[in-house]
């Protein structure tokens, strides 16, 4: 779908665009070539449906246009399965240095890999300068391999490391897999483990291939397991030799993600004797994972039983460990510490350094440390714990806060990094790629527009931009009200924070005008439309809900009829003070809803209030600190999204009132609702 961005014509007018890269004195103006903007947005649709006739009818109509570049890349992409080696080499002549060459160089790169041309595969790659494609670097480092088929450890590694992250059946780390197995630097388990990855996302394609390497005589028994793994497990009565144990595990895997209960009913009365003990480790912890992800139906001690089956914690995936993590924070009314430790220890390096792990890491430190001593020197333990919040503590993102809380400090404005010089602005101002991706922006080509900016600011020079450059960048952005890509880039500076740039407050007197009036806190409105789009008047997410606020249209009614908005219809979402409006609205009545509690509001606004009104748990459960709570939601979109709004709430709220903040005390506690106080609105949607 096309976006249009609203936008003043001022803000048009502050526009100047390169119209290529090779140019950049020649500039348009959005609008200003209504025709050839016409013409632009006319190939981009041809080119989603595959038109490639229409493409090359209207390229030449193109040239001269500042996303030339653009209409380019669609005419030959559309058509680079059968485009000559000399065309390709002929676009990346004339598009050279622009997002649209190393565009159409990784399309290539992908064909030819496909296409086994090692050769010119091996000449063209040392040019790609994204590097950002996993299939891609895969083939890489299969060309790699073929020059050199020795045993390595750091090759393997890493082509182990970019198959298991593929999502689809991609055919470059399927063939770099399959020729390590050949040359034993990945082992059959590698590919069984695959597999099994596989198969719990439900990608049996995946899983497939995966098997199709070491035992492509099975292919109809993974067919059959994925059909229906319990009756195929009812048929099978020993696994003796290593293939029929892979393949009962998978099995196993499948019905466990589906049944945890029957899985882990299954393994222990029939299957557990008969596998490995590393396939009987990762089920256990696979069907500990399921069982940890059901917050509010099932307590943690639940999990922490299947867990306990596991001999050898190392057996696990970083995500089967993280839920083994979650489960014992949520163990009791405090967590158990130990177990939280051991999960993280466990983890591989990578998974360590997440932000959760380091902080949790740090907190099971800090209760598990023995009690002061009268000593002039820091124990170990606490010595440690000190270093790993020292380490994060910042006011970045959630778990930064929280570090900073932790050491005693609350969250402030941190001073603005010193003021942009004219020759940095003017960089930016002049930056080809920027300009184009502000132009396409502008006329309603977001997803072009957002990629080419990330490539400018990214991926064009190595490390991307640099700290003075993103601010440049960010202010570009911002100059144009082209919101998203002024937070996103300024985000990226590591030793300095601009929160003017970083949390910016368009449409301030709607805004706080609006909350204030329903008693709402202007912050938490700002944080919570900060992630919800970015400030993108128009934005649409792919379920239907719309604007500034993210309304959904069944959402919308029932809170206007609520609040006696009664001549509302579904297309005045577009509106800007009718979107605050109503989501406002329905904001408010869902922290009533739930007790005033912003994570748990916060929740039912991304995922509906059926969700955390199950995930407080029932009478009986544990009252749960907040951040524990939090990190425990099953769905990893709304985890990700209460963390980061409340983060952004703590920001906004330092930025509004001048006052240091507090993380915590936005996030408080989170347990089952009073019996005795009656729910203010059953039918909240």
């Amino acid at each position: 779908m096309l976006y249009k961005f609203l936008c003043s014509a001022a803000v048009l007018a502050a526009l100047v665009a390169p119209a290529l890269a090779q140019s950049p004195s020649a500039a348009l103006l959005p609008g200003a070539n209504a025709a050839g903007d016409s013409v632009i947005v006319e190939m981009n649709k041809a080119f989603k449906r595959g038109d490639k006739s229409r493409l090359t009818q209207l390229l030449p109509q193109a040239r001269g246009h500042a996303l030339e570049p653009w209409a380019a890349y669609w005419e030959l992409k559309a058509r680079l399965g059968e485009a000559s080696p000399q065309e390709v080499q002929d676009f990346l002549a004339r598009y050279a240095g622009s997002y649209q060459e190393d565009r159409l160089r990784n399309d290539w790169l992908l064909l030819l890999g496909q296409r086994r041309d090692w050769t010119s595969f091996a000449a063209e790659h040392p040019n790609y300068r994204m590097n950002d494609d996993r299939e891609v670097r895969c083939y890489a480092l299969l060309v790699e391999h073929l020059k050199n088929p020795t045993i390595d450890a750091r090759l393997s590694d890493e082509v182990r490391k970019n198959w298991y992250a593929q999502s689809g059946t991609d055919d470059g780390c399927t063939a770099a897999a399959e020729r390590l197995v050949g040359s034993k630097n990945l082992t059959p388990l590698d590919v069984w483990q695959k597999a099994r990855l596989a198969l719990e996302a439900n990608r049996p394609n995946s899983a497939s291939n995966a098997v199709a390497i070491v035992a492509p005589e099975a292919l109809g028994m993974v067919a059959e397991l994925n059909s229906s793994p319990i009756r195929f497990l009812s048929g099978k009565y020993l696994a003796l030799r290593t293939l029929r144990k892979e393949i009962i595990t998978l099995a196993l895997v499948k019905l466990a993600v589906s049944d945890s209960e029957g899985a882990a009913f299954q393994l222990d009365g029939k299957w557990a004797l008969q596998l490995t003990a590393e396939e009987r480790n990762w089920l256990w912890g696979l069907i500990g994972k399921q069982t940890a992800s059901r917050m509010g139906t099932q307590p943690a001690g639940d999990a922490l039983q299947y867990y306990a089956r596991v001999t050898k914690d190392t057996d696990l995936t970083d995500d089967m460990l993280a839920w083994k993590a979650r489960a014992a924070l949520r163990a009791g009314s405090q967590p158990n510490w130990q177990l939280v430790l051991k999960a993280i220890n466990a983890m591989s390096d990578d998974g360590r350094k997440d932000p959760a792990w380091t902080y949790w890491k740090a907190r099971a430190l800090l209760a598990t440390a023995p009690p002061d001593v009268a000593s002039a020197a820091m124990p170990p333990q606490r010595a440690e714990a000190l270093t790993l919040l020292q380490s994060m503590a910042s006011v970045r993102g959630f778990y930064e806060q929280l570090a900073l809380e932790e050491l005693g400090l609350k969250i402030s404005v941190p001073p603005r990094p010193a003021a942009l010089t004219a020759e940095e602005k003017e960089a930016a101002r002049l930056n080809p790629a920027l300009n184009r991706a502000a132009y396409a922006i502008m006329i309603g080509l977001r997803s072009e527009g957002v990629r080419e900016w990330n490539y400018a600011t990214n991926l064009h020079q190595k490390s991307g931009m640099g700290e003075r450059e993103l601010l440049a960048a960010a202010q570009f952005a911002c100059d144009r009200q082209i919101w998203d890509r002024c937070i996103n880039t300024s985000e990226r500076t590591t030793t300095v924070a601009d929160f003017e740039q970083r949390f910016p407050m368009p449409f301030q007197g709607a805004v706080v005008r609006h909350s204030q009036a329903i008693s709402l806190d202007p912050a938490y409105v700002y944080g919570l439309i900060r992630q919800e789009s970015r400030f993108i008047m128009d934005a649409r997410s792919g379920v239907g809900a719309s604007g500034l606020m993210q309304v959904m249209p069944a959402t919308a009614r029932w809170t206007a009829k609520k609040i006696g908005l009664n001549s509302f219809t579904p297309d005045q979402l577009n509106d800007r003070d009718t979107n605050i409006t109503i989501g406002t609205a329905y904001l408010k009545l869902a922290l009533d809803d739930l007790g005033g509690s912003m994570p748990m509001a916060a929740a039912a606004y991304n995922a509906g209030p059926g969700r955390p009104r199950t995930w407080r748990g029932q009478i009986g459960s544990p009252v749960l600190d907040a951040a524990i709570w939090a990190e425990n939601v099953p769905f990893a979109e709304t985890r990700d999204y209460v963390k980061k709004v409340l983060s952004n709430t703590t920001s906004y709220a330092a930025i509004l009132t001048g006052q240091p903040q507090s993380l915590k005390s936005r996030l408080g506690t989170v347990g089952p609702r009073d019996a005795a106080v009656p729910e203010p609105n059953k039918d909240l949607p």
